[in-house]
C-alpha cells in the first residue's frame, strides 16, 4: 500500500517519481484511488488543459514538443499526457511520442507520460481525466493532452480540454474528410502544420471555407483562428501560443471556462456512477433475478423496458417512479 499523503506532498514538491506513482494508481484502478482523488481535490483546478488532436501523420507529437519548448521559455511547468494505441497483446503503450519528446526528458519542469488507450473509443484512456488532475495538483501550469488519431471518435478530446487544438497537414485529406471526422465541430484553434509543403495554402483556404459553412455564431462568439506552422522548425509556434492565450482570455471573460470545467466534472461523475452500476448489474449474470426476467420477456409477460426497470430497481432499490 502506498502512503498517499506522502506521495501527494512529494508530487507537489515536483518529484517525478511521486507523480508517476500517483498516475499508476489511477491507471491501475487501485483500491487507493478514492483516497488519491480525495487528497487531490482541493489542490487541482489551476492548470490550463490543452488538447491536441488530428489524424495520424499531421505532426501532433512534434507540435506538442514545440509547445512544451515555448511554455518552458515562458517559465511555465508543463505536463504532457500522450495517449497511445494499446498493444493488443500487452495492453501497453507505444512510446514513440516519448522518443520524439526526449529533448525535454531532463527538464525538471516537464513531466511526460504515455498512457495506453486500451481500446477506449475517443482516443483517450479512461483514466485520462484523473491523470490530468494528478498533473494539475502536482503544480503544472499547462497540461497538454495529445490523443491517438482514430478518426471520428477522436472528438472525445473536446470533453477533456479547456481549449482544443485540431491539427491538419497538406496531403492528409480534403476538407470534406475533415468534416466527416467531426473535427470542425470541436476545434477552438486550428493548426495547418507542415506549412512548408505544397498545398498548405489550399488546405488553409479549404478549412476556412468549411468553418464558414458550419458557422452559426452570435456576435461575440469565439471564431476559431487558423494558424500555420512548421513545428519541426519551431515556426509559427509562438502564434499558436498567442491563439491559446487569446482563447483562454475569451473563455474567462464570458464565464465559459468554469462552465466547461463544470460540464467536464459532470461527465466524469456520471461515467464513474454508470460504471459502478454496470458492475453491479454484471454481478447479476449468475443471479436468478435476471434469468427470471429474461424468461418472462420471452414468454411475452413483460416487455424489455419493464424488465430493465425491474432490474434497475433491484440493483439500486429505486423504481423508475421513485418508489
Amino acid at each position: 500500500m502506498q502512503d498517499v499523503p506522502q506521495l501527494v506532498a512529494q508530487a507537489r514538491a515536483g518529484r517525478p517519481r511521486a507523480v508517476a506513482r500517483l498516475i499508476s494508481l489511477v491507471e491501475g484502478a487501485s483500491p487507493q484511488l478514492r483516497e488519491v482523488m480525495a487528497a487531490l481535490a482541493p489542490l487541482a483546478g489551476r492548470a490550463y488543459v490543452v488538447g491536441l488532436t488530428g489524424s495520424p501523420g499531421v505532426g501532433k507529437s512534434t507540435a506538442t514538443s514545440a509547445l512544451v519548448t515555448a511554455y518552458r521559455k515562458a517559465g511555465k511547468r508543463v505536463g504532457v499526457l500522450a495517449v497511445d494505441p494499446s498493444s493488443p497483446f500487452s495492453g501497453g503503450a507505444l512510446l514513440g511520442d516519448r522518443v520524439r519528446m526526449s529533448e525535454h526528458a531532463s527538464d525538471p519542469g516537464v513531466y511526460i507520460r504515455s498512457m495506453a488507450s486500451r481500446g477506449h473509443l475517443g482516443g483517450l484512456a479512461w483514466a485520462a481525466p484523473q491523470a490530468i488532475r494528478v498533473l494539475d495538483a502536482a503544480g503544472c501550469d499547462v497540461v497538454l493532452v495529445e490523443t491517438v488519431g482514430v478518426g471520428q471518435s477522436e472528438v472525445e478530446i473536446a470533453a477533456q480540454a479547456d481549449t482544443c487544438v485540431v491539427l491538419l497537414a497538406p496531403g492528409m485529406g480534403d476538407g470534406i474528410q475533415a468534416a466527416k471526422a467531426g473535427i470542425l465541430e470541436i476545434g477552438d484553434v486550428y493548426v495547418v502544420n507542415k506549412a512548408d509543403r505544397e498545398g498548405a495554402d489550399a488546405t488553409a483556404r479549404e478549412l476556412n471555407h468549411m468553418l464558414g459553412l458550419g458557422e452559426a455564431r452570435a456576435p461575440g462568439d469565439w471564431r476559431p483562428p487558423i494558424v500555420r506552422t512548421v513545428a519541426a522548425r519551431g515556426e509559427g509556434v509562438d502564434e499558436v501560443v498567442a491563439a491559446l492565450d487569446k482563447h483562454r482570455a475569451w473563455l474567462e471573460e464570458h464565464d465559459e471556462l468554469t462552465a466547461r470545467r463544470t460540464r467536464r466534472a459532470a461527465r466524469e461523475v456520471e461515467t464513474i456512477a454508470v460504471t459502478a452500476l454496470r458492475e453491479r448489474i454484471g454481478d447479476l449474470h449468475g443471479d436468478r433475478r435476471l434469468g427470471s426476467l429474461a424468461e418472462r420477456v420471452v414468454a411475452g409477460e413483460l416487455d424489455v423496458y419493464a424488465a430493465a426497470d425491474s432490474l434497475v430497481a433491484g440493483v439500486t432499490g429505486v423504481s423508475r417512479r421513485g418508489g
